[in-house]
Parts: structure tokens; C-alpha cells; sequence
């Protein structure tokens, strides 16, 4: 019998949920964003899931030749552009859009020699001070594109570093808006706008020609509320089943470090799942777990392939009872919120060694 730890990739809420983003982006062209090997739910699951996507956006050169040789025929984005100049060539046979944000960049597009031309997105940094031209450069920038003849359409780009905070910030969204409308200005010519991430789409209301979605495609809150109030559905579920039962009496300890000290008879139930398998290590006592549907938490700390909860709550409880890391019935969200982390990572987290199955 294999190892019980598996992941679940649930392909008709990526299509619900990229619904939920198209129902939220007032008009504007979807890019489901899929780099980190669609955050851990791998290329192809995403190109099913996401068929009805308008393009599809990431960072990898190489992953976004994979998605031509897997078939997708239309647009691919890659979010930071080119790392070098050998990738142009590979851009332009492939038909890859790509990110545009400093000088050098430009510099290569300049000094290519390319059979086709690139679309291109030219990225305004209006704050988060990442990537980008500021306002006060991006028309410089733009001159500079327009005039080399293998560079095609020129689409305007910015993001926002705090979509998903409804109290104020010490750069909220407005200001990144204003400095953006400054820096589109002063162009002297209308460009389509990429404006907004998944905050922006659930939380905000902006006109733009085209909208990135990332974590709500899969099932995760940007921030400001739960993903079920957002009306998203969870895309991974991760399952286990307890693999062994301890019986414990008041100041008996558990697990590596010794870190947790019973305070009465408890029923301990080892889970197989650790942090080989993606999940956190940092993960502290009272993370919530499901087991055979009762919701109970972690004690002691997460060791390579095992974790231990407390079964106190669920008598019933026994080898081979069904445990839910997160996903279905056990919000990512939840699961990261106090592993103090973010649901991003721990989907991005997930190791090749859990094997995973379509719903």
C-alpha cells in the first residue's frame, strides 16, 4: 500500500472560480496566472482548468514553451519579461508576450533581430517599487518601444502592493492609481491597461482591458474576508489518515523538543504528512485538522513526515481515520493564517513526493 498523503486537484472549481473572476473584471480580458507550476496544481491541470482563460500569465520562459507544446494556442504573458537576449529569440517563435521594466530590457529589444514581432507590456512602478518605470520615465520608455520595429502592441501595467487592505495604508491603492493616470498621461496616446490582481478584481472597481488573477483561480482569499465569502471554491484538498494512536497521561510530552506537555489524559494521533510533503514545520499547536470530519489541531511540532494531533474531541478516532490538511471542508486560508504564513506558499509548497489525483 502506497503512503496515504494525497493531494486533490479539483478542475471544475479552477473553471468556477475563473468564472468568478471573468463575473468580477467589469468587461476586461482574463490572464489566469499560472507560474509556480500553477502554484503547485502543475502546467497542464491549469490549462484544462483555465480553457476558457483569454491568456494565461507566468514567469518562467521555459514553463510558458511547455504550455505551446501542450497545446495552448492562445496568448502566454511572462510577467517579468526576458532575463537575457537569447530569450527573445525564443519569445518570438513561440509568440510569447513579455513584461517590459528596465532600461536593459529595452536595450536588448533594440539590439535584436527578431522574424516576428513581440507584444509587449510595459510596466509602470507606481510605488511598490519592484519593477517598473516610474511615472515620471515610462513615457521615455514608451518612445523608445514604439520605435523599434519588431516590438507589437504596447500594453500599460502596473501593481498594486496593498489591493487587499480595506483599512488605510501608507500607500493605498488610490495613490497607485493617481501616479498611474500621471505617468499614462503623460504618453500623449491611449494604451490598453493590465491594472489588477485578485485583490483588485474581488475588492475594487477599475476600468482595465485586461485583469491577473492569481490565488482566488485556485481557491485562496487575497485578504479582507474568507475565499467562501468571495464565493470561490478550493482547488487542492490535501488527505491523510492517522497512521498510529498514542494514549497519554498529564505531563507526558510529544514530539520533537518536547515542545508539548499534556495537561490531562489525551489521545494522540499521528497523521502522515510532514514538512518533506510541503507542510509548514513552523506550523504552532492548535492548527486546525480535520479528522473523520471533526475539526481538532496540531500538537507538538511537525516533523519530516508526520504530524500529531490531538484526538481528545474525536473518540471515535482510529487508525486509518480520514484527515484533511486543507482544501474541502478546511480552509487553506485558515491553515496559513496560523502557520503565520499565507495560502500562496503552502499550495506553491506542495512536494513532488505527494502524489496527486483529479477530482
Amino acid at each position: 500500500m502506497p503512503r496515504p498523503l494525497i493531494a486533490t486537484i479539483d478542475l471544475d472549481a479552477m473553471q468556477h472560480n475563473l468564472a468568478r473572476a471573468r463575473a468580477g473584471a467589469r468587461g476586461a480580458n482574463v490572464w489566469a496566472v499560472v507560474k509556480a507550476n500553477a502554484y503547485g496544481h502543475g502546467l497542464e491541470r491549469a490549462m484544462r482548468g483555465f480553457a476558457d482563460a483569454d491568456g494565461l500569465a507566468l514567469v518562467e520562459v521555459d514553463y510558458a514553451v511547455r504550455l505551446r507544446e501542450l497545446g495552448w494556442t492562445k496568448p502566454i504573458l511572462l510577467l517579468e519579461g526576458f532575463f537575457d537576449a537569447s530569450d527573445l529569440p525564443v519569445m518570438a517563435q513561440y509568440g510569447l508576450n513579455g513584461s517590459v521594466h528596465c532600461e536593459e530590457q529595452i536595450a536588448m529589444l533594440e539590439a535584436a533581430r527578431l522574424p516576428r514581432a513581440i507584444d509587449v507590456h510595459l510596466k509602470m512602478n507606481t510605488g511598490m517599487n519592484r519593477l517598473g518605470f516610474t511615472p515620471g520615465a515610462v513615457a521615455a520608455a514608451y518612445a523608445r518601444l514604439r520605435a523599434i520595429p519588431h516590438v507589437g502592441t504596447i500594453t500599460l501595467m502596473t501593481h498594486f502592493a496593498n489591493a487587499d487592505e480595506a483599512a488605510p495604508t501608507r500607500l493605498p491603492l488610490e495613490q497607485q492609481m493617481l501616479r498611474f493616470e500621471a505617468g499614462a498621461a503623460s504618453i500623449g496616446v491611449s494604451l490598453p491597461r493590465s491594472l489588477c490582481n485578485s485583490a483588485g478584481v474581488l475588492m475594487h472597481h477599475l476600468d482595465s482591458d485586461w485583469v491577473r488573477p492569481g490565488i482566488m483561480l485556485y481557491g485562496g482569499t487575497p485578504g479582507g474576508t474568507s475565499a467562501q465569502a468571495f464565493g470561490l471554491l478550493p482547488t487542492m484538498t490535501l488527505r491523510s489518515k492517522v497512521i498510529g494512536i498514542q494514549h497519554i497521561a498529564a505531563g507526558e510530552v510529544v514530539g520533537y523538543g518536547s515542545r508539548y506537555e499534556a495537561t490531562g489524559n489525551i489521545k494522540v494521533g499521528v497523521v502522515a504528512c510532514g514538512y518533506a510533503d510541503g507542510y509548514p514545520r513552523h506550523a504552532p499547536e492548535g492548527t486546525p485538522v480535520l479528522v473523520d470530519g471533526v475539526r481538532t489541531g496540531l500538537i507538538g511540532r511537525v516533523s519530516m513526515d508526520m504530524l500529531m494531533v490531538d484526538l481528545t474531541q474525536v473518540p471515535g478516532a482510529k487508525v486509518g481515520s480520514a484527515v484533511t490538511l486543507w482544501g474541502q471542508g478546511m480552509p487553506i486560508d485558515e491553515v496559513a493564517l496560523a502557520a503565520g504564513t499565507i495560502g500562496y506558499e503552502l499550495m506553491c509548497a506542495l512536494a513532488p513526493r505527494v502524489p496527486v489525483i483529479e477530482a
